[in-house]
């Protein structure tokens, strides 16, 4: 799914997608590539099953097949839209039916993939999506949040609830990285070539001694947000 960061909600928990397909396998296929990008996920297969789970989830953006067995994309985009108006939705469409493309972006979709697709095509859709309709955090921002964790990109400043902490450079960028691709598992590898942008060597260790100093300032007497996937990596999530 590559490397981009992880987009999410402004208050740092995960993207809500609501994903409507009548054929199941489909469906579950995007369901399951939104999960490993660490988003909340529900599924529906018509039309009506669709807008119900709507007002449930509330969605931050829908994929939408045209053809549904009830009533098409464009009535579900309709309804969902009353108490929505600016909810992102990507349509899913044949990959001969430009009529249906005409229709859906002219009815207020924001974008379309044809079948068949890759998932990585709908995962980068709906990432520009929520980079343009500001769901990760306001353009003027510079505020990465997850749970009582906040870091300033520009002040470099970082408090954990009401405690201010100071960071070095390296141990604020690593902060910075693992807190951009939150709930997301990160190996030491990855780490490597984002933080000290090139290759150990082998030397991998110097990931592990990083991560004990960051532990040592962030989650210090307080429920830990930085954990070890032993084998895998890491990952910071919000302490529940």
């Amino acid at each position: 799914m590559g490397e981009t960061e992880i987009v999410s909600r402004a208050d740092g928990s995960p993207l809500r997608v609501l994903v409507v397909d009548d054929e199941v396998n489909i469906a579950e296929l995007i369901c399951m590539a939104l999960r490993y990008e660490g988003w909340q996920v529900r599924a529906a297969h018509t039309g009506s099953r669709a807008v119900a789970a709507a007002k449930e989830l509330d969605p931050d953006a829908v994929v939408l097949d045209m053809m549904l067995p009830d009533f098409d994309g464009l009535e579900v985009l309709r309804r969902l839209r009353i108490t929505n108006p600016d909810l992102p939705v990507v349509f899913l469409t044949a990959k001969d039916a430009v009529e249906d493309r005409i229709a859906g972006l002219t009815a207020g979709g924001d974008d379309y993939v044809t079948k068949p697709f890759s998932l990585e095509e709908v995962v980068a859709r709906l990432r520009g999506l929520m980079r343009r309709a500001g769901a990760r955090r306001e353009a003027s921002s510079s505020i990465l949040t997850v749970g009582d964790l906040r870091l300033d990109e520009d002040s470099h400043e970082v408090f954990r609830g009401e405690d201010e902490i100071s960071l070095t450079a390296t141990e604020f960028e690593l902060l910075r990285y693992l807190m951009r691709n939150q709930r997301r598992v990160l190996s030491k590898a990855q780490i490597l070539d984002r933080v000290w942008n090139y290759d150990f060597g082998g030397q991998a260790n110097v990931v592990e001694l990083y991560i004990s100093y960051l532990r040592k300032k962030i989650d210090a007497g307080r429920q830990p947000m930085i954990h070890t996937l032993r084998g895998a990596g890491y990952v910071l999530k919000a302490a529940t």
